[in-house]
């Protein structure tokens, strides 16, 4: 990371099909070795599918999964005398997101079925409706942010 000054953000072009620069950002995370038409063909599918089993709304059903899936604090670690502390602290907005992203797309990877596109569809479902590996990730964090709570002192 350059000390020098912070990175500038990019300007990312809103997706084809919905206009929503959430989804693109959602694809562009899928998408591995620079295949960003493999990427938009998984989304689209997903959403079809989601489309065709919830009978709902696909972008609806998209941002309420990253809502839930998205965390509000976490742990860093803060070296104090010596000692490491695991030190709870509050997620920033573009980091929740992120971090909501991926969990959703780590979830999806890891899941049973057989195409991806039905992977991601069922991951999406399940974290819209509060449960799946995306769910239990941030519920997790929360929890070492819990136990960890007596350190929030050392917070900077």
């Amino acid at each position: 990371m350059s000390r020098r000054h912070r990175a500038e953000k990019r300007d990312i072009i809103p997706d084809a099909k919905y206009g929503d620069l959430v989804i693109t950002k959602f694809m562009n995370s899928l998408m591995r070795q620079g295949k960003k038409s493999v990427a938009e063909s998984i989304v689209y599918g997903a959403f079809d599918q989601i489309q065709q089993k919830g009978k709902q709304e696909p972008v609806k059903l998209f941002h309420e999964a990253l809502d839930n899936v998205k965390p509000d604090l976490e742990v860093r670690s803060r070296r104090v005398g010596g000692a490491t502390y695991q030190v709870p602290i509050e997620v920033r907005v573009e980091r929740k997101q992120a971090l909501a992203i991926r969990w959703i797309i780590t979830a999806a990877r890891s899941r049973s079925e057989t195409t991806m596109v039905a992977r991601l569809a069922s991951e999406l479902m399940d974290a819209a409706n509060s449960r799946g590996s995306a769910i239990k990730k941030r519920e997790d964090t929360h929890r070492m942010a819990e136990a960890n709570r007596a350190f929030s002192h050392y917070r900077w």
